[in-house]
């Protein structure tokens, strides 16, 4: 049967500005680290795949000095690893406040992928416990076991390398012919395209302005119907999906059935080799 693999932050919920910002700068004050993130500089983060990843784009030597940080690489590890487990506490907490809406669209389909006997899964580069908050959250507690989740430091190479969609394949068995892939990032598409798959976008808070060359399709949300009705409006549909207002499965199915290249020309990959 077809696969259905979503990313997480931006697209299970719109959790970087709400979420992971004020996680990251709740932690930088536990610490007595100086500096707090703006919305602005955050925006360019998350164009760094993982958290401890982020973090460490603080480590300049002035910032080292500055905050009486230790020189030696392994304890400087170390600190960025304690750093990283209490943000993803405080993220977890803000999430399970409830303070964040799932993203319109994303239990309506999963749930019909889940009745059409589908495989369903997770693939990200967060950390997994803040996945799995995350995929409670926006897929409850009756869908969600129903995912299989491949998060944080299962692989080394963080997104916008293959690796974690490569790895969920491999784990789950599945040829990447036979799957498609939620993300809203460049990089998330850059990653899925990379492990040959077919790739479905729906913008986010930090990533409307981004090239999503080689989507199959881009849309601003999956969409849901009344009473909390949000339509979805495309952006992109190189194939001519032609989803209506609520984008549903058989529209994602349409994107399996596409021809080798009709999606054009994939986006140069910036990753290092």
């Amino acid at each position: 049967m077809p696969a259905l693999v979503f990313d997480c932050d931006g697209v299970l919920a719109d959790t970087e500005r709400d979420g992971h910002l004020p996680a990251f700068n709740r932690t930088f004050e536990e610490f007595g680290l100086p500096v707090r993130w703006s919305d602005e500089e955050y925006a360019e983060k998350v164009k760094i795949g993982g958290g401890k990843e982020r973090m460490r784009t603080l480590l300049t030597p002035d910032f080292v000095a500055a905050a009486g940080l230790p020189s030696d690489p392994a304890a400087l590890d170390e600190q960025v690893a304690a750093w990283h487990r209490r943000k993803t506490e405080i993220y977890t907490a803000i999430i399970g406040s409830g303070s964040i809406p799932p993203r319109p669209g994303v239990r309506r389909v999963a749930a019909a992928a889940h009745e059409a006997g589908w495989t369903l899964a997770v693939a990200s580069t967060s950390a997994e416990a803040s996945v799995r908050s995350v995929l409670e959250l926006a897929m409850g507690r009756e869908l969600s076991p129903h995912f299989s989740v491949f998060a944080g430091d299962v692989v080394q190479r963080k997104k916008p390398a293959p690796d974690i969609y490569a790895f969920a394949l491999h784990r789950l068995g599945l040829d990447p012919a036979n799957a498609v892939v939620i993300e809203d990032s460049r990089n998330g598409l850059l990653s899925a395209l990379g492990a040959g798959l077919a790739c479905a976008v729906t913008t986010s808070a930090y990533t409307g302005e981004e090239d999503f060359t080689g989507a199959s399709l881009v849309v601003t949300s999956l969409g849901d119907p009344p009473p909390q009705e949000t339509v979805a409006r495309v952006l992109s549909d190189p194939l001519g999906t032609d989803p209506g207002p609520y984008v549903e499965l058989a529209d994602l199915a349409r994107l399996l059935a596409a021809p080798d290249g009709d999606t054009g020309p994939a986006p140069s990959d910036p990753r290092p080799h």
